[in-house]
């Protein structure tokens, strides 16, 4: 009774998690999967699995990883003597995607250079991307330091298969106070 009542609850989690994703502009289903594979113990399933899981054809399996795999949210992986390919969500997994921002914030920084030209330094459009162009340069200028905190934060929590150090058990009004 109590494996079912854990399969309905990450049930709900993977369908509550997806939901929060697709109102902040992520795809319906590539949403699904990545937290299917989160609330997952291993973070690997086949594509047979995830069609089972989520009640969904082996079709919007394949597209939805196909989009978390070119957004660096997961990876496929060859089963060694087995023609099925497993997808797997990597437990740095939000590490590595925004790291690999860089590049990205890169092009973005050269195509908004392109367009201060192309409207003029001196106009409200131009004014306009320059902000924007600023606020990216300050983001690559903040990134990697932001992600050491985040590494020695992580080292401090003790992360592991088991059991959450105290610090994630607290409220968030318990967080807040205590980053005050």
């Amino acid at each position: 009774m109590k494996v079912v009542n854990r399969d309905k609850g990450r049930a709900g989690f993977i369908e509550r998690f997806a939901s929060v994703l697709t109102e902040s502009g992520f795809p319906r289903m590539p949403a699904r999967v990545f937290a299917a594979l989160l609330a997952t113990d291993s973070g690997r399933l086949t594509a047979a699995e995830l069609a089972g899981l989520l009640h969904v054809s082996a079709a919007a399996i394949s597209g939805a990883v196909s989009y978390l795999v070119q957004v660096n949210l997961a990876s496929r992986e060859a089963e060694p003597g087995s023609r099925r390919e497993h997808y797997r969500v990597h437990n740095e997994t939000w590490y590595e995607a925004i790291a690999r921002k860089d590049q990205v914030l890169d092009r973005c920084e050269r195509s908004l250079r392109d367009g201060i030209e192309v409207v003029g330094r001196e106009t409200a459009a131009g004014a306009r991307i320059a902000e924007t162009l600023a606020f990216f340069e300050f983001i690559q200028t903040e990134l990697p330091a932001m992600l050491e905190r985040w590494r020695a934060r992580k080292a401090e929590l003790s992360f592991s298969n088991t059991r959450r150090s105290t610090p994630m058990t607290r409220s968030k009004n318990d967080r807040m106070a205590a980053a005050k």
